[in-house]
């Protein structure tokens, strides 16, 4: 009887044995398992915030610089733009000398303000204003441009040759800073245009053996 049951006992231990043995083999057996790889993005960079120092403007938001209108407008252009001188550019118009002033140049106009020109009595500007008497305007207005640049600073006392053929007489009182063209004096000197430079002047002068 116990022989028996050792029998019994083996052959148990022996089919269990035999199980545990074939367990490898059916894992293998089995359906392969993908492994999946995510690739994750690397997080992107932070942009560095600038704070600007004090009064210092970030260079994004930098102002537009605009031009100084004396550098880039005409002689006439500027005088237009000066309501104390709307006479004087009337003036250049009806004379046909707006092409003259608009060009290359250089000039120094001596320019009469509205006032200087309202020295004149009524009827002499009405005269002047006559397409007959036109030449006698551009004799005069002429009479107030010395061809090239010359700035305040560099005004000499003597006579210059202006565009009408005669020379105007020039005094500078250095003491009193004083500027004056025949009988009239500077009153707003160097307003530059980019062809020349204008310089303001209280009274018009006029021509030698000009009759109006």
């Amino acid at each position: 009887m116990k022989t028996n049951n050792r029998k019994h006992t083996i052959k148990k231990l022996a089919g269990f044995l035999g199980g545990l043995a074939i367990l490898p083999v059916l894992a293998a057996c089995g359906p392969e398992t993908t492994t999946t790889t995510t690739q994750t993005s690397p997080a992107p960079e932070a942009t560095p915030t600038i704070t600007p120092a004090p009064g210092e403007t970030p260079a994004d938001q930098t102002t537009p610089t605009t031009p100084t209108t004396g550098a880039t407008d005409s002689i006439v252009n500027v005088a237009a733009g000066d309501p104390s001188f709307s006479t004087l550019n009337e003036l250049i118009a009806t004379a046909g000398l707006t092409d003259t002033l608009e060009g290359e140049g250089p000039y120094t106009v001596f320019a009469p303000t509205n006032e200087a020109f309202a020295g004149l009595s009524e009827s002499t500007r009405q005269e002047l204003l006559q397409p007959e008497n036109r030449e006698t305007l551009r004799r005069i207005l002429q009479y107030h441009v010395v061809p090239g640049e010359v700035t305040s600073d560099q005004l000499q006392s003597g006579e210059v040759a202006t565009a009408e053929g005669n020379p105007v007489n020039v005094q500078v009182d250095a003491a009193a800073n004083e500027v004056r063209v025949n009988d009239a004096t500077v009153t707003q000197p160097d307003i530059q245009a980019s062809n020349g430079v204008i310089h303001g002047i209280d009274s018009v002068i006029l021509p030698p053996n000009l009759n109006l």
